[in-house]
């Protein structure tokens, strides 16, 4: 039974870097439920690695801080596909090469970086992409976070540009419904195991409390998160629209887990 009903549909899935990332996963994912994935990488190094995962399946290169690399790509997708049903957009970008700082003393130019790679990215790409995009079912859908307001002090300026993130959704939805039915969801999963994160001063014990704050005592999964990007993509969710989908095994609900305050207070 094909109950996401996303067979020989056409999916842009932008950011996919590794077998690790949430982009891969979900563009495998979407393969096995017979859609037709279109792969978007930043790079022709990134291509060649992507390659020899995905085989002949269509990839092309774009750096989403051209303009001019977007609108190529939008036609060089509109060259081999007359429209497409959905885009995934899985593309964050932080430049830590400063250091741990306060956020008060956040680098102009990286967090104006961020905001253009993370955030501006989806708006160009929807924009360019407005006229491919199936006008009655199509779907977008990013990915954030669990929460930005959290003040994790290592994860810094991403949240304040994940939070600019979940805002650009609701506004995308509210100028594509104009002209069209096309809908603007984000996936917001809680801490994950990706190389992405790895890059992040401190991740490794942020994740590891993470795991212990679910209800379940173990971490949210890359697939899991792959999963709700697939339904949200799917007619399926054809009611939902402007939502970021918390996938955090319940973790927002858990910070007083007893033996969590036990060992805060003991270790005192």
């Amino acid at each position: 039974m094909d109950f996401l009903q996303l067979k020989e549909k056409s999916i842009l899935v932008m950011g996919a870097a590794n077998k690790k990332s949430v982009a891969f996963q979900v563009g495998k994912l979407l393969k096995e439920a017979g859609a037709n994935v279109l792969w978007s990488v930043r790079s022709d190094a990134r291509k060649e690695q992507l390659r020899k995962l995905v085989g002949d399946d269509s990839i092309y290169v774009c750096d989403v801080e051209n303009q001019t690399e977007i609108d190529a790509l939008r036609d060089s997708v509109a060259d081999d596909f007359p429209n497409i049903h959905g885009i995934v957009h899985s593309i964050a970008f932080a430049d830590y090469s400063a250091g741990w700082l306060p956020f008060h003393e956040t680098p102009r130019a990286a967090f104006l970086q961020a905001v253009d790679i993370s955030c501006f990215s989806l708006i160009a790409t929807c924009n360019a992409f407005k006229e491919l995009l199936d006008s009655d079912t199509g779907s977008v859908v990013t990915i954030s976070i669990s929460t930005t307001r959290m003040a994790a002090e290592n994860y810094g300026y991403m949240a304040p540009v994940k939070a600019a993130l979940d805002s650009s959704i609701c506004f995308l939805a509210k100028s594509f419904s104009n002209f069209s039915k096309v809908r603007f969801n984000a996936v917001c999963p809680g801490l994950l195991k990706t190389s992405a994160s790895a890059g992040i001063p401190g991740y490794v014990d942020s994740y590891l409390f993470a795991e212990q704050a679910t209800l379940r005592k173990e971490a949210v999964q890359t697939s899991e998160v792959a999963d709700a990007v697939a339904f949200l993509l799917s007619p399926r969710s054809s009611g939902i629209n402007t939502q970021g989908l918390v996938i955090d095994a319940g973790m927002e609900t858990n910070y007083f887990d007893k033996e969590l305050v036990t060992q805060a207070i003991n270790n005192g």
